[in-house]
């Protein structure tokens, strides 16, 4: 073997008996001896085993086709003080695919030798490609006048290239051999897509593409490729461990040449040479994904939970919002879903989440792909202010910064509709991230451009039978139709009363009855109200989808238990007087509720005001900045509170969450402020 000058070019047959006479770097053959979740043992020599951590693999441990007592080709990465042997990947699997191979004998006798292999091809070595700064033989070369490959959509054609099995060596002590005069054979370079490379799987092909991903394993560096018709990876080896092709990065466009292989059923190219595209070149392949990913991900049709539905959202507004959340996924790209800690929001939240999960389980083979690309961060409070998108945006960078991951896709499920919310929607704005807005009631007039796409009622709608939950089942049926039977059900659970024929009846219709949707409102509002800050996915996911009937009944007689006793306490502490007609309650819950336990204080006011509503009545539970108002019939919160503004600006009144009729102000204008908003809300009525 005079002519192998480096270790990593060889694999090396192990006549050892302990892992400290293994040489770091270099390539081994060795025995599979089994596996656990963690990895793969690998037999190196009799009482001589390393580990294969799966992490080190370029594929999933569950796609490795290996089996027990398979010979396989790795790396000794590292050997531990403790006898532990660190084991890396090698893309090479075969014999053949090394240029050539020697005995290690720690004891001399066959060291250096070459060992007797068995190998049932005559084909010549496979060439990796050397450093991508070298200079390589390729089209531009061989025409002399650039390439002739380029088409306007990137399609099928051959280009011949020249190839050469001479390669440079570098001296050494060795005796080299002098090649022989460079011979240069012609052979097609097929121009193609991703989708059709099963069809020329052992031929040279060449693919214009963006980068996904880039990870460098031991042994090769991977790159995640796609172009308009899908994605493949492509290893570029220089050297072990060496990062190929350095001066290009994700998200650039490139053209790849290589050979089309199938390793262990996944179809993959070895580079041979990788070029980045620049200019039109670049804006070209660009342009093509672009538009093969906005036809993909765009809904063709429009469709509704059901023809009566009180859900007036136009047809466009749907498809803009389905289309930025179906083009993440398909661009594994993360979504982040953030909506109120009640029991709107989480069936809000719970919805989208269904819809969005089986896309991803559909698009991406590994197991916690649902985990990695989808989070939702529920909020207590209903306004998306600069805490929640500076949480958001650090969130980000940690995560592009450790993990690759791209800038997400946000979606504001029941929060971010004031005016309150406009800083926060401008902080991500800076970072380029786009958001979606899903809003049941009328959104404040500086919203309306704030966002990338906005699921709301036009000014001048009737909102009062819309529910977060309702708008987010008419956009999760049209990000992915097949789970809408799963869903049906949703937007009945989500209204505490007076809730829409039409919803109950499709909750009847999937075996929810007016019942158990009321036990299930009662146990997502009991669990929204723990660890509200987490998204307690496997619970809600119980609860919502896969009970029969037992969790939910338990969860929400805790609820009645806990909700009786302090509307019993509250309504026994009311402040009753009559204005105008209108029958006025007010109740301090600094004085008379348990604040910092369950129920929060919007929910109480609300179920205090059903104990005690008549024809004309109004509810107002105050702390001590901020107040809850409800009013039969209904009152326009943003309305109550501009007038009441108006009266006493000193005060600085202001409707905050309008789900949750919620005002806030100054709190040393408490009395000022709340005897203007129930003025304002008395001569409303």
């Amino acid at each position: 073997m005079d002519f192998i000058t480096h270790d990593e070019d060889i694999w090396f047959d192990f006549r050892g008996d302990s892992a400290d006479q293994l040489t770091a770097g270099r390539y081994y053959q060795g025995v599979v001896d089994g596996f656990a979740d963690f990895g793969v043992f690998i037999d190196l020599a009799s009482g001589v085993t390393g580990l294969l951590h799966r992490s080190e693999l370029d594929r999933r441990l569950e796609s490795l086709d290996w089996e027990t007592g398979d010979e396989v080709f790795i790396q000794v990465q590292n050997v531990r003080s403790n006898g532990n042997i660190d084991l890396g990947w090698s893309i090479r699997q075969s014999p053949e695919e090394f240029r050539g191979s020697q005995i290690h004998d720690p004891s001399g006798e066959v060291d250096g030798e070459e060992p007797s292999v068995e190998t049932e091809s005559t084909e010549p070595i496979k060439r990796t490609p050397q450093d991508p700064s070298a200079k390589t033989v390729g089209a531009d070369e061989t025409s002399g006048s650039g390439s002739e490959s380029e088409s306007e959509g990137g399609g099928g054609g051959t280009v011949q290239t020249a190839a050469t099995d001479a390669e440079s060596t570098e001296e050494s002590s060795h005796s080299v051999s002098e090649p022989s005069e460079q011979s240069v054979e012609l052979t097609e370079v097929t121009q193609t897509h991703i989708e059709t490379l099963s069809e020329h799987v052992g031929e040279r092909v060449s693919i214009e593409a963006e980068i996904e991903s880039i990870r460098q394993t031991g042994g090769p560096t991977i790159f995640q490729v796609q172009d308009e018709s899908g994605h493949v990876e492509c290893a570029a080896f220089v050297e072990a461990g060496v990062r190929a092709y350095s001066e290009v990065n994700e998200g650039d466009y490139i053209s790849i040449t290589g050979e089309t292989e199938r390793r262990q059923g996944d179809i993959q190219i070895e580079v041979e040479e990788l070029t980045q595209l620049d200019g039109s070149a670049a804006a070209a392949v660009e342009t093509r994904l672009s538009d093969a990913l906005s036809e993909e991900a765009r809904p063709e049709e429009i469709d509704r939970i059901h023809p009566d539905s009180p859900v007036s959202i136009s047809d466009t507004r749907i498809a803009d919002a389905a289309e930025i959340i179906r083009s993440a996924v398909l661009e594994s790209r993360p979504v982040v879903i953030r909506h109120p800690a009640t029991a709107d929001g989480y069936v809000a939240g719970a919805g989208l989440e269904r819809a969005i999960i089986e896309m991803i389980r559909d698009e991406h083979d590994r197991a916690d792909a649902e985990y990695h690309f989808l989070k939702r961060r529920p909020l207590d409070d209903p306004v998306y202010g600069m805490d929640a998108a500076t949480n958001d945006i650090t969130r980000m960078l940690q995560d592009t910064e450790r993990h690759d991951e791209k800038v997400p896709v946000i979606v504001l499920a029941g929060i971010g509709g004031t005016s309150d919310s406009l800083n926060g929607l401008e902080l991500l704005d800076i970072y380029d991230t786009m958001t979606v807005l899903l809003e049941a009631d009328t959104i404040d007039s500086e919203i309306r451009g704030a966002t990338d796409a906005l699921v709301a009622p036009e000014p001048g709608e009737d909102t009062t039978a819309v529910s977060t939950a309702a708008l987010s089942v008419t956009l999760a049926i049209n990000i992915n139709t097949r789970i809408s039977d799963e869903i049906e059900h949703l937007p009945a659970v989500s209204y505490w009363g007076d809730t829409p024929a039409v919803y109950e009846s499709l909750a009847s219709s999937t075996g929810y009855d007016a019942s158990r949707t009321q036990q299930l409102r009662e146990a997502i509002e009991l669990e929204a109200y723990y660890q509200s800050y987490q998204d307690k996915r496997e619970l809600i996911t119980d609860l919502l989808f896969n009970d029969e009937g037992g969790l939910a009944e338990h969860v929400s007689e805790q609820f009645r238990i806990k909700l009786t006793e302090e509307v019993d306490t509250a309504t026994a502490s009311l402040n009753t007087q009559t204005m105008a007609n209108v029958t006025v309650n007010t109740l301090d819950a600094n004085a008379y509720t348990h604040r910092f336990d369950f129920p929060p204080t919007p929910l109480l006011a609300e179920a205090v005001h059903r104990e005690i509503r008549d024809e004309q009545t109004i509810t107002v539970v105050y702390s001590t900045d901020e107040l809850f108002i409800h009013g039969s019939p209904s009152i326009d919160v943003r309305s109550v509170a501009t007038s009441a503004d108006k009266e006493v600006p000193e005060a600085g009144i202001t409707a905050v969450g309008v789900q949750q009729n919620r005002i806030e102000f100054l709190s040393g204008a408490q009395d000022e402020a709340v005897d203007a908003v129930i003025s304002a809300a008395v001569n409303e009525l």
